[in-house]
């Protein structure tokens, strides 16, 4: 974990710890979006889902928030080092916890459209696919909070799970494409869904990637492993 010695600058802090609590608050509720828009698909539930579409214009202004945020810092205490990296690495990770939320939009975008063709049980691995996706966007979450590069590299080797559950939803909805094709359209909404959530780890494991380099000041993308 990192021992960063604080600023002589209150107000430089102050700022610096207002980024924190922003991008805290921006993770969280996107967090909470995924999951609304997973039980949403699970349950038949109209509302939540619309809902989580609605909510997404919160999280978009949020990117907002966070982008001025740290230009201001820039602009105005033109950081170095450790800090610097901290700034830098706050404007990645609000895109892909942005994206995190497009996701949940289009996972309720798809609950919507199911709900208008003849029924077909989701594959028995998206529950266990949206487990795996919430745990991995909160613990690279914690990584940044806590400057914890362990934490940020055990979250990049948890990917190879999902992946195995992305493929065994997708050979299962082919298959059943395959032996009755009146069900297309749904099994390939569905499709969709179960790649969202892929993409959702994917993101987690960007922001872990970007916590590493914040910490350590050395790039992990392509290979998980810090170089010497």
């Amino acid at each position: 974990m990192n021992e960063r010695r604080p600023h002589s600058d209150q107000q430089y802090e102050a700022a610096l710890g207002a980024l924190h609590a922003e991008i805290r608050q921006m993770g969280a509720l996107v967090a909470e979006q995924i999951a609304n828009a997973v039980n949403a698909l699970m349950e038949g539930d109209d509302d939540a889902a619309r809902a989580v579409i609605e909510n997404d214009r919160t999280i978009n202004r949020m990117d907002v928030t966070v982008d001025e945020m740290c230009l201001r810092l820039l602009a105005l205490h033109q950081p170095t080092a450790h800090d610097l990296r901290l700034i830098t690495t706050a404007l990645k990770i609000t895109t892909d916890l942005e994206r995190v939320g497009d996701m949940a939009e289009h996972i309720s975008e798809r609950t919507l459209e199911l709900r208008k063709e003849p029924g077909l049980e989701p594959p028995a691995e998206l529950p266990r696919m949206a487990e795996i996706a919430l745990a991995m966007l909160s613990d690279s979450l914690e990584a940044f909070v806590r400057e914890d590069a362990e934490l940020a590299l055990a979250v990049c080797g948890r990917d190879d799970e999902m992946d195995a559950l992305m493929d065994k939803s997708f050979h299962d909805l082919v298959a059943l494409m395959a032996k009755d094709p009146s069900r297309l359209g749904r099994a390939i909404r569905l499709t969709f869904v179960a790649k969202s959530l892929e993409r959702v780890a994917d993101h987690a494991t960007n922001v872990a990637e970007m916590v590493v380099f914040m910490v350590t000041g050395k790039s992990i993308r392509h290979s998980h492993k810090i170089q010497p």
